[in-house]
């Protein structure tokens, strides 16, 4: 307030109002920021004081080059540190309004690519007749296309976050922030294109009054979510989808639009690629741990897990379930060791997958026990359980050793009656008790 009111009474710029109070009003913006309650999530209030701490970067250079003679490089480094602000601003806004735990690549992607892919229309359609009418200077140009399509793409991914969450003070200073910023870039870019611009005019405070805001509203508790937060799939694939139809346009049509386009254009396919690649490698390594989850490390056998979902599957299929506990192994561990023994159990899970018929499901359920689901009639599952019971009738010769152990096996026919586990379970313990090879459970 009072800068403007400086502003109203100074007839030209000095370096009082124009370097050291402007640019104190974003280091109180920067401050406010950083004293934040703590409520917020850490990593929004760092980025976006990463944001506003470059722009103020930019902004004390860009004034000490209208009062100084400066390196004609000083502007560039401006812009670059203007240019800086959209980034770190793209990652803070979405967390900070959803309230995320991590920080998601794909959100991240998700957030850009939807801002470019938009961007890009809306910069073709509403801005091409006005950025080419601009300098001849190669840097004023780009720049001058670079600055409204970040504000674009800053705005559009403000207002999906919004959308997603009830409405209070927070996102209304914050939505009202990112608007007053973007505009104050479009003013000055209409400004200049009509040569009516002059440095410290009163919308250069608009993005001044954009900072205190967007700073402000990180002093409110975020509100409610009405949904996840993230961008709708189909907003992704409308975006990526325009951007090949933008450049077929410019490919069938030469000259209907800047040739700048591209930039947006081409960004947002690249990056739908490395989305694209980033998904189909989390897939993969999901797909890869989904296995290990259900697989038992040292035979390589499906698990306990494993079992237990193909037993609540089995539903009404013909077919038997057997619990098998290996006898006298403990000794063969006490005697040459865990890795002796662990060598012995690769050894009993090869025999016993090597005896079972197509179909049958083989998993190690811990220690020395393992599990085998089999279709088929009785008859059929008895005789199965008979021949694990035989592979095991004869010595495993291991490292010049001879080893001899047995196996009692609990069989349960799935009759209907459910509790197959548990009913296999007593039933191999039966077998344990009794020295028997194979006992079937009765109802």
């Amino acid at each position: 307030m009072a800068h403007l009111l400086f502003r109203a009474f100074a007839s030209s710029p000095s370096a009082a109002l124009d370097i050291y109070l402007y640019n104190s009003v974003v280091l109180f913006a920067l401050i406010a920021l950083l004293q934040a309650p703590l409520h917020n999530d850490p990593l929004a209030i760092a980025f976006m004081a990463a944001a506003i701490g470059i722009w103020s970067l930019g902004s004390i250079t860009s004034s000490l080059n209208q009062f100084f003679v400066l390196p004609a490089t000083t502007q560039l480094i401006a812009n670059i540190a203007y240019t800086l602000f959209y980034p770190f601003a793209l990652i803070a806004i979405p967390r900070m309004i959803s309230h995320r735990k991590k920080l998601r690549v794909i959100e991240l992607l998700d957030s850009v690519i939807f801002g470019l892919g938009l961007g890009a229309i809306v910069t073709a359609l509403l801005l091409a007749k006005v950025l080419p009418r601009f300098s001849d200077s190669p840097q004023e140009a780009f720049f001058s296309v670079l600055f409204p399509l970040c504000d674009i793409s800053l705005i559009i991914v403000t207002l999906i976050s919004v959308a997603t969450q009830k409405i209070n003070r927070r996102l209304v200073l914050l939505s009202s922030g990112v608007l007053i910023f973007a505009l104050s870039d479009f003013l000055y870019l209409w400004f200049n294109v009509n040569g009516k611009y002059h440095f410290g005019q009163v919308s250069d405070d608009g993005w001044l009054l954009g900072i205190l805001l967007i700073s402000l509203a990180f002093w409110y508790r975020p509100g409610d979510s009405v949904s996840e937060g993230t961008i709708h799939p189909v907003f992704i694939a409308l975006s990526v989808f325009l951007s090949p139809t933008l450049l077929a346009v410019m490919a069938l049509r030469p000259g209907i639009f800047p040739e700048y386009i591209l930039i947006p254009t081409i960004a947002t396919l690249f990056l739908a690629f490395i989305r694209m690649t980033i998904v189909l490698r989390q897939a993969r390594n999901l797909g890869e741990e989904k296995v290990l989850a259900r697989t038992d490390e040292l035979t390589g056998l499906p698990n306990r897990r494993r079992l237990i979902a193909e037993i609540s599957s089995f539903g009404g299929s013909k077919g038997a379930l057997l619990l098998l506990d290996l006898n006298g192994f403990k000794p063969v561990n006490d005697q040459y060791g865990h890795e002796m023994g662990d060598q012995v159990l690769r050894q009993v899970a090869l025999r016993f997958s090597r005896t079972l018929p197509t179909g049958a499901i083989l998993a190690r359920l811990g220690g020395d026990e393992f599990g085998v689901l089999i279709p088929g009639i009785f008859d059929v599952t008895m005789e199965v359980a008979n021949a694990l019971h035989a592979t095991l009738s004869y010595p495993f010769t291991i490292s010049g050793e001879s080893i001899k152990i047995g196996v009692s096996i609990g069989h349960v026919q799935n009759d209907g009656n459910g509790e197959l586990l548990a009913r296999a379970d007593a039933a191999m313990y039966e077998a344990k008790r009794g020295g028997l090879s194979v006992v079937n459970a009765t109802n």
